[in-house]
């Protein structure tokens, strides 16, 4: 018997995590990493960032961003263009291309996770919106 079998705060956060990775394993884009993913889900929200912003949103090294920038740019994903007000500088954004990866993706989740609340009886649907306010206060902590 493992410990979150005997402990239900554990279980529940295993649970959660075990939904939020299978929501994030629907995706679009061959061979796209969980970092370049978070740069394009980034930038399709923000419209532009730096290099140094996305390393630090995603919690990784500059020289590990600029590889993943790399790999997106070779993709036609982002665009990389010198800064107007400052040449050292660098502005990212979004392509078209990176945005096609984006709305498949979410068309994608949303599709998974409709049809597993589709498969839910009308009382688990109805328990599940009640647990709603508790998500949004843990999703927002």
């Amino acid at each position: 018997m493992t410990h979150h079998e005997t402990d239900p705060e554990e279980e529940l956060r295993v649970l959660i995590q075990k939904v939020a990775r299978r929501i994030r394993a629907e995706r679009a884009g061959e061979g796209i990493s969980d970092t370049q993913l978070g740069v394009l889900w980034q930038l399709a929200s923000e419209g532009r960032s730096t290099p140094g912003g996305l390393a630090a949103s995603e919690k990784v090294s500059a020289p590990s961003m600029n590889r993943t920038l790399n790999a997106l740019e070779a993709s036609g994903l982002v665009r990389r263009a010198p800064s107007d007000d400052d040449a050292r500088s660098v502005w990212v954004t979004i392509t078209p291309a990176g945005e096609q990866v984006i709305a498949e993706t979410r068309r994608l989740r949303q599709q998974w996770f409709h049809a597993q609340l589709e498969a839910l009886t009308a009382a688990e649907r109805s328990a599940l919106e009640e647990v709603r306010p508790i998500l949004r206060r843990l999703a927002e902590a």
